[in-house]
């Protein structure tokens, strides 16, 4: 106990040196930085005075889909888009590389938790682990680690299957091209890659020696380095990443801010919605609620509301709305509008293994700082100014994942290409970066992080964040209450199938095979010799000790989804239609991750985005032919309407 209080001290004593640093950058990219601060493209919020009282479309979160949608429709200069979004503008340090660990726990952050378990999470504080969510322009696109990885091929051609036409992998392959502006020079003439899009594709600009370490102790094991994202998912790449000349390339930052002059869209800032207004007669959306401040709004859509939330928020808004499980509503004391036992349920994420260290010897012709990222030696004025006014330097990388693998566990069919595992692979590990920011985002109690990784703080070292691409567990979202402001209940059922606990110790030890190999045997690397106490009984390094590492250290990727699924009518927990117009409700579309049938192979921010691609194609198909239909709500509605 008496450890752990000193580890708290340690890193409360941190904190004020890194405050200053973070201070004196944002001072200099206000001077030397223009392309950061970019005020001429930053979008220009609607003011509450000047909100019209009725919009064509109505889009509520303007995260990796919302953002792609406003975009989209506001193309047809006859159609008038509300673009409503809970967060401000996203903040010049967010486009930053390396600071992506200072955003989550921060107000960008809706700061979302799991329900305490006694299965997983069980190295957290109250066994609870942070689910981190965008609270601003561009959403989760502004928080996360800017990944673009698309999934496997199977992925889609699987959603078809289960009853989702045009959402094979042959159908989706033109939405992933068309947002992309591929940078990445091998890949520009590819067939599956596309120049000119709005979303830039890049290498991360800053990369350590250590990583192609890595990479070729994957080659050494047997796999080859591939491009991900094209034809051969199974091997080893370095990381692509949403970057703009070495910078965050946000959704807001690609579709908003191109977007920004169009006077037929609207952004609203700080504008919580509340609630979807559905006409309970005819069961057709014509509005949304929604707050800014003190200050109650109401707007209508005259052909559509579109609900672009997120996993977590999507099915809270519809439950709150009146449609979802008619049991669990009453309960809450909502009046259900439709009952949709499937909203909030099949909730899916990608489940890692955290907190996995080697110790390395660097080699005698590189120092520390050289060869790893070490934090106390990385981070100070020389490389903030550097990065500010030279525009080069560690700023600019990313050591939570410089490059990835996808691997076949024993469970996988290695003549498939259908990797059952990936693997982060990283600069940085617990240690080296003394619990700064690894311990703080994941919620990790002092006691653990003291005696797993105190006595051996800043050693030369890397990690490999094993996850598990498909899981068979499945969770949930509930309502605590009708309170808009109470999170959600988070249940992400974790482990619940034994088979993924089985799938992810084995990546785990791939981990493990992986240090063994002779390019990585010539670093010395060794695992961290500390083991968690709990999980002494079982060997080391045995599948037993890593299933038992898992339960411990368990880490959510940050990859919700499947809470609104898209399915046809015939199967009862669908939410949505193939053209993800929501079953039983009129006028009301759900676009954003939670639309997944089933999780895609791999990280789903270029998916979601997808998603918003084809879905705003779908929805100008839709209304092709509007002059020849006609509205049929109840009086009292068309009435409303009319004022």
């Amino acid at each position: 106990m008496e450890t752990a209080r000193l580890v708290a001290f340690r890193i409360a004593a941190t904190y004020v040196p890194e405050l200053s640093l973070l201070i004196l950058l944002q001072m200099l990219i206000g001077v030397y930085r223009r392309d950061i601060v970019d005020r001429p493209h930053r979008v220009k919020p609607v003011s509450l005075f000047n909100l019209r009282n009725e919009y064509d479309f109505v889009v509520i979160g303007a995260g990796s889909a919302g953002s792609v949608i406003a975009n989209r429709l506001s193309e047809n200069g006859n159609w008038s888009v509300l673009l409503l979004e809970a967060g401000m503008d996203e903040p010049n340090l967010s486009d930053v590389p390396i600071l992506v660990p200072i955003l989550q726990l921060s107000p960008l952050d809706w700061q979302f938790k799991t329900e305490p378990s006694d299965n997983y999470c069980q190295a957290m504080n109250e066994h609870r682990c942070n689910w981190p969510r965008g609270k601003v322009l561009g959403g989760s696109s502004v928080l996360n680690a800017m990944l673009y990885v698309r999934g496997n091929k199977k992925d889609y051609d699987q959603w078809e299957e289960l009853g989702n036409p045009g959402w094979n992998y042959e159908s989706v392959l033109p939405y992933f091209k068309k947002s992309e502006d591929m940078k990445i020079e091998q890949y520009k003439n590819s067939p599956y890659h596309q120049t000119g899009g709005y979303l830039t594709v890049e290498y991360f600009k800053y990369r350590t020696p250590v990583i192609d370490y890595l990479m070729q102790a994957g080659k050494d094991i047997g796999y080859n380095v591939v491009d991900v994202n094209g034809a051969t998912q199974t091997g080893f790449t370095y990381s692509h990443g949403t970057l703009r000349d070495g910078l965050r390339c946000s959704t807001a930052k690609a579709f908003l801010r191109s977007a920004s002059k169009r006077e037929n869209l609207h952004v609203s800032v700080r504008s919580r919605a509340e609630k979807i207004l559905i006409d309970s007669e005819s069961k057709m959306a014509y509005g949304v609620q929604f707050r800014i401040g003190p200050i109650r709004r109401k707007v209508k859509a005259k052909r559509e509301v579109i609900l672009s939330a997120g996993a977590i928020q999507s099915p809270q808004l519809l439950m709150l709305s009146g449609v979802g499980p008619k049991d669990h509503l009453n309960d809450i004391g909502v009046d259900t509008v439709h009952d949709a036992p499937g909203v909030g349920e099949n909730l899916q994420d990608h489940v890692a293994i955290g907190g996995m260290a080697y110790l390395i010897t660097p080699p005698a012709n590189y120092t520390k700082k050289q060869f790893i990222f070490d934090l106390p030696e990385s981070l100070n004025i020389d490389s903030v100014e550097e990065f500010a006014i030279n525009r080069t330097g560690v700023m600019y990388a990313l050591p939570i994942c410089e490059a990835m693998a996808f691997i076949n566990s024993k469970y996988a069919n290695e003549t498939d290409d259908y990797p059952d595992v990936q693997i982060f692979l990283a600069s940085v590990a617990d240690e080296s970066e003394g619990g700064l920011f690894e311990k703080r985002g994941t919620n990790v109690a002092d006691e653990f992080y003291a005696v797993m990784y105190e006595n051996i703080l800043y050693r030369s070292s890397y990690s490999g964040v094993p996850l598990l691409l498909r899981p068979r567990s499945r969770g949930y979202i509930k309502l605590r209450s009708k309170n808009l402001n109470e999170h959600p209940i988070i249940v992400p059922n974790y482990f619940q199938d034994p088979h993924d606990l089985d799938v992810l110790a084995e990546g785990a030890d791939f981990m493990y095979k992986l240090s063994q190999t002779p390019t990585l045997k010539s670093l010395n690397a060794t695992a961290n010799p500390n083991l968690i106490p709990e999980c002494i009984p079982f060997e080391f390094p045995s599948i037993d000790y890593w299933k038992c590492f898992a339960r411990f250290y368990t880490m959510t990727i940050y990859h919700p989804c499947g809470t609104c699924k898209m399915g046809p009518a015939s199967d009862k927990m669908a939410v949505v239609d193939s053209r993800l117009r929501v079953h039983g409700i009129k006028r009301l579309r759900v676009i954003d991750a939670s639309i997944m049938p089933n999780i895609v192979s791999g990280n789903t921010n270029a998916p979601t985005i997808m998603i918003a691609e084809k879905a705003a194609d779908m929805i100008k198909e839709d209304w092709f032919g509007e002059s020849k239909r006609k509205d049929r709500f109840s009086p009292s509605i068309q009435k409303w309407l009319k004022q």
